[in-house]
Formats: structure tokens, C-alpha cells, sequence
């Protein structure tokens, strides 16, 4: 779980911990240091003794380097996530426990109108962070909890927790979000709750399976082509919804940023007019042709800032392009896009390229000895797993239990045990 040792932290802390001990579950805090204001190194040993006395294990973290002049709360809310997400994995875990409440919500909900481009708070989402993030998700268990009956709760129980007076800072938008709920009651989003904190305190904070919109949504609108698995190419209905349609085109590129409002509208027009086109967005590639569109990477995007070599270490995992995961058990190869060197490959491996649309053949991973020599492709030489697949249906809500995260879904590459770690 996140632990900053604010009031909503504290509490998660106290009901997660007594559900890991009635459940023989590990419990591990993480605190981020972002190194922002002269108590932090205070509060992080503060937020270890309490985890500690708890039962938990816990583990401080340090975002370290220069902090941007503007923009500062999103830089370190993404710092926040990449290395909470880092030392999940490391740790094994699948899912990490956030405390957010319903006044998050509301306070989201006001900074969206005033132009924010912040995400809504879901209970069970994926981590936002990538490639960080990848297969962890992220369960907030209070959301429908207000803040100051949570802190009601801890005052009950004699527990002491820490404000971040930078919650009160009028120079950014969540604190001023927050002030101005202030008339309606101190920690006001209380009004939105669906039930009384207090009431379900030691309820176990487990995975409530949402509507499963990915029976409607991922298999029937979004279909894997009959393509050889692994490839990261959708196939998408043209009236497909702009929720999905940013999430494919986010996965099949690889990045983490959703496309502009303006610029996925604009495209959703074009889909359901029936027009025949070829487009580019979110470093993804769109082809539409008849009632279906065709997602891929855009190809084009390597070829004109080609990335450098990403070298790879025996038995260490390394995520190429944002969308795919790659281990050799070798020295001295590094990975490459397949655009520029196809000319270059085997027979074989031109073959299987040939399978692919033409689109999707220069985003393929290949890979390339340091000392020189021929290129092959990824897939042939060693454990290449496609990350595509798997993250949109993450996106999508397909996977509503911790149980479901090692499932494997129609598209994506089987790991290959020669290569396992």
C-alpha cells in the first residue's frame, strides 16, 4: 500500500493491516520522499514507525533529481507512481492499496471543470504508470468514505497522523479545489457516500467486480485480428466509443498519455462517417476501410526518431517501445525496430513479418548483436511477450480480481519457459 501518513493513509494502514494478519497476507507500505519541503525526511520516519508497529513491512522511497518550476504536483504525482509501481513489482505484488476518499472525487471532479486534464478516481484500475505499472493495479477501498469521517474514526481510536500543509497552498489546483468544498463541511464530499466508514471499518478491503463492460466492450468492439499472436494490432468497430478508442490507440503506441480531446473527436467523426483514411495519433497508427479500422504502432514515428539500441542483460526483462517485454539469456544483444532492417532478416523471419499488415511490420521488435552481424526477429530469438493485449483489457475493466492479472488473452505472445528467469 501507498502510506504518505496523512490522516486517509493512516486509516487504510490500521484496516489493511488487520485484514493482512486474518488473511496470512504480507503487507508492505511504501512511502515516497519527494523531497519538497524540510520535514519530509520526519515524516517518512514517521510514516515507517507506524507502519512498522502495525506489522507491516515497509520501504521508503526517493524522488531525487531537479523538480520542475511549473507543473510541479503532476511531475511528482508521476514520480509517485513510477516508483511505487517499480517497488511493487520488485516485491511481487499485483495490486497496491491507495487511500484516496470521496472528497478526492469531488475535488477532481472541480478541478476537471476548470480545465483540468486529471483521470477520475475508479476503484480498481490499472496503475497509471508505464511501463513501470505494468500488470499492477491499483485498489482504493474508500472511496466512498469522507475525509473527515475518516479522521472522526482515527480520533476514536487515539491515532495521530500528519497535514501536509501544502494541501492548504492556494498555488495549486487541488488545494484550491479543496477550500472551496470547505462551505459545504469540512471534508464536504461526505454527502456522496454510499455508507458509513465507521460501519464497514473491518470489512476486508477485497476486489469488487465492476460491470463487466469488457464482454461488450473489449471482445465485441475491439477484436484481436487473425494475425499471428502478439503483434499489438486491433481491429475496431467504427462506432466504437471515444473511451475505447483512446485506450487502443494509447496501448498499440505504447506511451501514456491519452490523446488530446480535440484530436480524438475529430477522429471519431471521421470513423462513423464511413470515410476511407489513414491516420496517425498517440504514436499509433489508424487505417479505415469498410465498417472496421485498423489500429497498429505507427512504423513511421521509428523511422523518423529512431530510438537507440536498448541493450539487454541475460535473464533480465527489458520493455522495448512501451509494448513489448524481452529477455535473451545471451550476451551482447540489443533490441531494435524491425524498420530499416527488414531487407536484412532471414527468410524465415521475413516470412513471419509477411504474415503481419504492412503497417504493423517496422514496429516489430529485432534484435541485433553488438559485435555486429544479421538482425532476427525478437519473437524467433528469444522471450519476447507482447504487453499490448494485455494492457488494454486492463484498461478496459476485463480484469476485476487479483486472480485474473496472470491470465493470458487472445493476442498476446506466451512466455517462452527456455528463457524464464
Amino acid at each position: 500500500m501507498a502510506l504518505s501518513g496523512g490522516g486517509d493513509s493512516i486509516a487504510l494502514l490500521q484496516v489493511a493491516a488487520d485484514w493482512a494478519r486474518g488473511n496470512g497476507r504480507r503487507l508492505l507500505a511504501l512511502t515516497v520522499d519527494h523531497g519538497l519541503n524540510p520535514d519530509s525526511a520526519d515524516w517518512t520516519a514517521f510514516a515507517e514507525e507506524a507502519a512498522r508497529d502495525l506489522g507491516a513491512d515497509w520501504r521508503g522511497l526517493t524522488w531525487t533529481g531537479a523538480k520542475p518550476s511549473v507543473g510541479l504536483p503532476a511531475a511528482a504525482r508521476r514520480a509517485r507512481h513510477g516508483l511505487i509501481a517499480d517497488a511493487a513489482r520488485e516485491a511481487g505484488a499485483r495490486v497496491v492499496l491507495f487511500a484516496h476518499t470521496a472528497d478526492d472525487i469531488a475535488e477532481g471532479d472541480l478541478m476537471r471543470a476548470e480545465g483540468s486534464t486529471l483521470g477520475r478516481l475508479r476503484d480498481w484500475a490499472p496503475s497509471p504508470a508505464w511501463p513501470e505499472g505494468r500488470g499492477l493495479m491499483l485498489l482504493r477501498p474508500m472511496l466512498d468514505a469522507g475525509r473527515a469521517e475518516v479522521r472522526d474514526w482515527l480520533a476514536a481510536r487515539w491515532a495521530t497522523w500528519i497535514d501536509d500543509p501544502a494541501n492548504e497552498d492556494p498555488k495549486y489546483a487541488r488545494s484550491r479545489a479543496r477550500m472551496s468544498l470547505l462551505p459545504v463541511g469540512e471534508g464536504g464530499a461526505q454527502r456522496r457516500m454510499r455508507g458509513g466508514w465507521a460501519e464497514r471499518r473491518s470489512r476486508p478491503p477485497t476486489v469488487e467486480p465492476s460491470p463487466f463492460r469488457a464482454r461488450t466492450t473489449a471482445d465485441a468492439a475491439v477484436r484481436s485480428s487473425p494475425l499471428p499472436p502478439g503483434e499489438g494490432t486491433f481491429v475496431l468497430d467504427r462506432n466504437s466509443d471515444a473511451q475505447l478508442l483512446a485506450a487502443a490507440l494509447v496501448c498499440a503506441g505504447g506511451g501514456d498519455r491519452p490523446p488530446r480531446g480535440d484530436r480524438l473527436a475529430k477522429l471519431l467523426t471521421r470513423l462513423r462517417s464511413g470515410e476511407t483514411f489513414t491516420a496517425t495519433l498517440c504514436g499509433a497508427r489508424i487505417e479505415a476501410s469498410g465498417d472496421r479500422a485498423l489500429i497498429t504502432r505507427e512504423p513511421g514515428e521509428l523511422t523518423r526518431r529512431p530510438p537507440p539500441p536498448l541493450p539487454l542483460a541475460p535473464g533480465v526483462e527489458a520493455v522495448w517501445d512501451g509494448r513489448w517485454a524481452i529477455a535473451t539469456a545471451e550476451p551482447g544483444w540489443s533490441v531494435v525496430p524491425a524498420a530499416g532492417r527488414m531487407a536484412a532478416l532471414s527468410d524465415p523471419d521475413r516470412a513471419g513479418l509477411k504474415a503481419l499488415p504492412p503497417a504493423a511490420r517496422g514496429g516489430e521488435p529485432v534484435l541485433i548483436r553488438n559485435a555486429g552481424g544479421a538482425p532476427v526477429l525478437a519473437r524467433t530469438a528469444a522471450r519476447a511477450r507482447s504487453l499490448v493485449e494485455q494492457r488494454l483489457a486492463l484498461t478496459l475493466d476485463r480484469m476485476t480480481h487479483e486472480r485474473d492479472l496472470g491470465a493470458v488473452f487472445h493476442g498476446e505472445t506466451l512466455r517462452n519457459p527456455l528463457f524464464s528467469t
